[in-house]
């Protein structure tokens, strides 16, 4: 996957991710949690070719949490705080695929 689609994905999570901090309705809960469980996924296999496999597991972790079949309960509040720090690793994600693009 080429680093611009990345970012664009990256971005797109993000956007879906603060959204989720507004009050919505359960559907779109639901559309970000599959979305976003694809999209980890999708960025671990991008990263399983790296001699350093950490931002590859950091990726599966975020997937296994957002996965939609095996819902993890916990409330509003914490799930705002969870899309808050989700929304800041992509965004560290980003200046790190930005400084490689630069090299």
């Amino acid at each position: 996957m080429t680093t611009n689609i990345k970012i664009f994905l990256k971005l797109l999570l993000i956007v879906f991710l603060a959204v989720c901090l507004f009050k919505m309705p359960y559907g779109y809960y639901q559309f970000v949690r599959y979305m976003g469980m694809v999209l980890f996924i999708l960025f671990a296999y991008d990263e399983r070719k790296k001699e350093d496999k950490t931002v590859m597991i950091v990726w599966l972790l975020c997937a296994v949490l957002l996965n939609p079949f095996i819902k993890i309960a916990l409330g509003r509040t914490i799930w705002n705080v969870i899309d808050i720090i989700l929304s800041l690793i992509l965004s560290y994600s980003i200046k790190q695929d930005l400084a490689i693009r630069k090299k």
